[in-house]
């Protein structure tokens, strides 16, 4: 008998080969990232069974313990805020943090990267919305940011991220994906050394349809694959 999470994994990947028929665009030009803050192992480990080979972590403590019990034959991805103090596990621990909005966090990371002799995957994070709740680098600071981290050696930034606000219509979010998108052609139109755009991550459980639509190469998926979180 197929899982639940594993029927939910498919309807998933089902919408997102629809969401990109209708931009044509390729179902294979996005990953689905499955977010399993707070999942319980047994959960996460029918995800991988079904196929799921990017994980997300929103705290450096959770992710080690669970990298340690399920190891490294799937990507994991650290999408929470990152504290500096962090950095010197999550250099070690993850394939690319998603959440770099501030150039003394990216100064720390590339310190501790090349202290272990990597070369760090990372996506700027960009507030988009202006809400003092959520964080990222906010939208007119952002080009700036990815100039200043340009000339950091262990760092390589390979797109960018970005939360937009809540919606009951997910359509209200699709400004957002539209403006993260534009931001990357231009920070590519300014052919930036070391600086590749090769990720969009955008769009979550309510609104990955609307992301993909709009160019989302990685969606991150939690509420629909696994249900609702234990308060």
């Amino acid at each position: 008998m197929e899982s639940t999470v594993a029927a939910n994994i498919a309807r998933v990947r089902n919408a997102i080969a629809d969401a990109a028929s209708r931009s044509g665009r390729a179902a294979s030009d996005v990953r689905l990232m499955a977010v399993t803050k707070t999942v319980d192992d047994e959960r996460i480990m029918e995800a991988i069974a079904a196929g799921v080979d990017m994980i997300g972590e929103s705290y450096v403590q959770e992710a080690k313990r669970k990298i340690e019990k399920m190891g490294r034959r799937l990507e994991w991805h650290m999408i929470g805020y990152l504290q500096g103090n962090k950095a010197k596990y999550a250099a070690r621990l993850f394939d690319m943090i998603h959440s770099v909005d501030r150039i003394e966090l990216a100064r720390e990371l590339d310190r501790r990267a090349k202290a272990v002799g990597n070369v760090m995957k990372i996506l700027i994070e960009v507030n988009i919305s202006g809400e003092g709740t959520k964080s990222g680098v906010p939208y007119r600071d952002a080009m700036q940011l990815i100039r200043d981290v340009a000339s950091l050696n262990n760092l390589s930034v390979q797109g960018l991220m970005t939360m937009p606000p809540w919606f009951d219509d997910p359509e209200d979010a699709r400004p957002y994906f539209v403006a993260l998108r534009e931001l990357r052609d231009r920070v590519i139109d300014e052919n930036l050394n070391r600086i590749e755009m090769r990720e969009l991550s955008m769009g979550m459980s309510g609104d990955y349809g609307v992301a993909v639509e709009e160019g989302a190469t990685i969606v991150r998926v939690g509420r629909t694959i696994f249900g609702e979180r234990p308060s």
